[in-house]
Parts: structure tokens; sequence; C-alpha cells
């Protein structure tokens, strides 16, 4: 994150610290926090030392996720304690909208606590706080308001960056928190979204990702007042001068429509790579899981949304040792995985969310019998990679390139494919911010090697 703003005049530099924990929407509201508190002569620091206000953006997805922030944050009270209290402590996101009172009660050197829907009201929160310590502000605003509140310029550093147009879930898997952290799903309107790209773009950024907890169930308002469709908003992007490549995610299989498969025949600038989570290939278990699909219909809109992209690589989400999973169900989700052939996914043992209906489930698979399946799940998973990666060695690849890497005195730079893997390239790093082919000398199990083609570059 770069600071683009003085402080206002006579008002010394203060350093902001964010940490943040979970998914890309996080990413987002953290940069977006970076936003709203730069007019107050913030400037971003890369470590909690240096800090004068720190803000854990936290995640209650995965397991124990709050009591990592709370480790977390004996570490940042040992901090304000040898500061002298010259320090302000703010706990974001998820687990402050769902524990919000237990952490005022544990860690009294917490100073404020905000839900994903309030953080456009950090300026005055701190104003409140600077008065009396204990305000705990929750996700009771509509996300208009917080999108309406918050600054129109955004503190971009590079060619890519991550645009929220969708919000909230209404799926209720059992194994979930978001319905109950984030809320109802809900949806930007067109022309937002479209003015927010814009700007971006406006500011070099060639790639965006649109990001919701169900994106593909995105229904803004459109120009005519009606609803719109992802598809029909990738379609008004597509059009933004500059903007040449987008991405979403997270998407539900349920909300896979015909117009955004089109779509990804139609538009160039909608890359081939698509994450569409399954978390089982077990009808049995999927039922359990409220997901209200089944693997045949799973199956069956893969191979539709191949045939319309016949490039296109496939990611997902797994969940082994879900309550009541037996090997058989197991298997059934191996089997998906060989038909699917993913070109990268995410694992993970299952982990009762307090509050969810699974945690209360009979069939509480033991964590042995779990550590078993993922094992076997991520070696197959690691394998569909690797050879998806060294598939494309010898293709010729339009690379975006984002940054610097590690070698500088081979003038290194690392870039983007349109299937998302990263690739390293000598001799490109005046590129940032490029699209230029490259040619895929070889392909490793994270990431690709290349050299510029005799091409000149976009």
């Amino acid at each position: 994150m770069t600071d683009t703003l003085s402080p206002p005049a006579g008002q010394a530099a203060k350093r902001l610290f964010i940490k943040t924990y979970g998914c890309q929407m996080n990413v987002y509201d953290s940069e977006r926090m970076a936003d709203v508190l730069r007019p107050l002569g913030y400037a971003a620091t890369d470590t909690a030392e240096d800090a004068d206000f720190v803000i854990l953006n936290t995640c209650h997805i995965r397991e124990k996720a709050a009591e990592k922030v709370y480790s977390e944050l004996g570490k940042m009270r040992e901090l304000k304690e040898a500061k002298g209290g010259a320090m302000t402590i703010a706990v974001a996101g998820c687990v402050a909208q769902a524990e919000g009172e237990e952490i005022m009660r544990r860690q009294p050197a917490v100073d404020l606590v905000v839900g994903p829907q309030a953080y456009h009201q950090l300026p005055e929160l701190l104003t409140r706080t600077a008065r009396a310590r204990g305000e705990r502000i929750g996700a009771d605003f509509a996300p208009d308001e917080k999108f309406d509140s918050l600054p129109a310029a955004r503190g971009v550093d590079g060619p890519t960056a991550f645009l929220t147009v969708q919000e909230g879930c209404d799926k209720f898997c059992t194994f979930c928190v978001v319905p109950y952290t984030r809320g109802a799903e809900w949806s930007r309107p067109v022309a937002a979204v479209l003015a927010e790209a814009r700007e971006l773009a406006a500011r070099g950024v060639r790639e965006i990702t649109l990001l919701g907890q169900n994106v593909n169930a995105y229904d803004g308002e459109g120009p005519d007042g009606r609803p719109s469709s992802l598809a029909r908003l990738a379609h008004a992007l597509a059009e933004i001068p500059g903007l040449d490549r987008i991405r979403y995610t997270t998407s539900h299989p349920n909300d896979m429509t015909d117009d955004l498969i089109a779509a990804h025949r139609d538009l160039d600038a909608l890359m081939p790579y698509l994450h569409l989570p399954v978390q089982s290939g077990s009808d049995r278990i999927l039922r359990l899981m409220n997901r209200k699909h089944g693997r045949t219909k799973y199956l069956e809109l893969v191979d539709r949304i191949r045939e319309a992209r016949p490039d296109m690589a496939m990611s997902g989400d797994f969940i082994v040792g879900f309550p009541g999973e037996t090997d058989a169900d197991f298997e059934q989700t191996m089997d998906l995985v060989r038909r699917v052939n993913h070109a990268m996914a995410f694992s993970f043992m299952y982990s009762p969310r307090p509050g969810t209906p699974a945690a209360g489930m009979a069939g509480q698979v033991p964590a042995e019998v779990m550590r078993e399946r993922l094992h076997a799940l991520q070696a197959l998973l690691l394998e569909q990679q690797t050879a998806f990666n060294a598939a494309q060695a010898g293709r010729t690849l339009n690379i975006l390139f984002d940054r610097k890497g590690r070698h500088a005195d081979r003038r290194q730079a690392i870039g983007r494919s349109p299937y998302l893997q990263s690739v390293h390239v000598d001799g490109a790093d005046h590129l940032i911010g490029r699209i230029v082919p490259v040619e895929i000398v070889s392909g490793q199990q994270n990431s690709l090697t290349g050299r510029l083609a005799q091409q000149k570059a976009a």
C-alpha cells in the first residue's frame, strides 16, 4: 500500500499498520480502510512497532480464527504498553462482528471493534475513542451506506486491483458463518461499480478482480433501473479504455447462469480461470451441507463452461471430514476431482464454526482420519496443478507484469498469466504494468518461467 497524500497542514504524519486475515474481500476492505484514514494523515507502515494505529482485519472461516486473533492481540497489548499506551488498536472484520463484545471483555487493550459494514466510520470512531474507550460498531449498517461513504480515490499500487461488487450470502451452507457475519446478499449498483472501475483504470490498473461472497449472484441496479447480472456488468466493464482483464471470485454453482457462461465465450477480457467451489463430490454430503446442488449438476456445469471456453482453467474448494463423511463419500470427492482436473484448488479439514448447524451434527470425523484424507486429496490436487503448469511449456501467453522479482541482477519481473499463474521473466523489470507476449520455457509446481517473445508489448 502506498501513501500518496501528505498529512493536513501542521499535523505530524501518523503511521497505520493493518494485518489482514482471510479472503480477497478482506484485502479489499483493508485497502479501503487505509483510504478512509489517509485524509487524517495516516500513512502505511509495514510493522506494528512503527504504528500509531493498528487494525487487525479478521476472518472467521477457518478453525480457531478467534483464538489466533486473541493471540495476536496479546502481542499488540505488550507493544502498546511498551509505548506507554500511545497506540490505538482496532479489530475489524468477521471475528469482530461475531465476537465483538467478547473481544472488548477479554482484551482491554482493544480500543474499538468494527464490523464488515462499518469501516467507513473509522474516522468518526477515532474521534470518539480519543474521548472514551469502548466503542463497538457492528454490521447493522446498509452496505450502500458504507460504499457511498468511501473516498472516490483509491490508494492503488500496481496494475491489478480488487473491486467489491457484491456482499453477503443467502445460501446458508451448514458449515459456514458468512451469512451471520456478512449478512444477506446485496449488490452495488452498476453505475457505482463502473465509476470505481474507471477511476482504477485512470490510475493505471489493467486487471480487476470482482469480489463477492457469491459474486455470480450479482444483481445490482442497472442503467434502466432493473437488476443487472454479472455477465452484463462484465460486458460494460470490458468497454472501459485501459481495462484489459476481468476476473471474479467467489462463485456458487447455482448462480452460474447461461449469460455468464456465454460471456466467457464472447468476452476476451474475461479471463479463462474460474474458481467454482463444490466442497464435496458426494451427493449425500452435499445434502448435509445444504449446497442445493449435486455432483451430476456440477459436472454437467463444468462441461458446459468448457464447451463455451475450451481453455478454461478450473479452481475449487474442498472440505474433507464433514460430519458423517465415510470412506465411500470421500472417494466420490476424489472421483470428482479426477473428472474435473483442476488447475488449482484449495482444500481444508472440516472445522466446526460456533453457531452453524454442522457444528452440532452427529458423526464428527476423527482428526486423524481427516488428516489422512486431506493428505490424499492434496496430493492429487498438487499432481493436477503441476501437470497443468508443465503443459504451458512451449506456449506463448500474454503476461501482465505487476511487480519486480527477487533477482534484481537479472532484471527479473513477475507477471500473471491468463490462468492466474505467476510467471518469472528475466530482463523484464521495465515492463511493469504492461501486457507482453511471453514464451513459456517451463512450468513448475507453483509458477511458470518464461522469456520475452519478439513482439511489441501492449
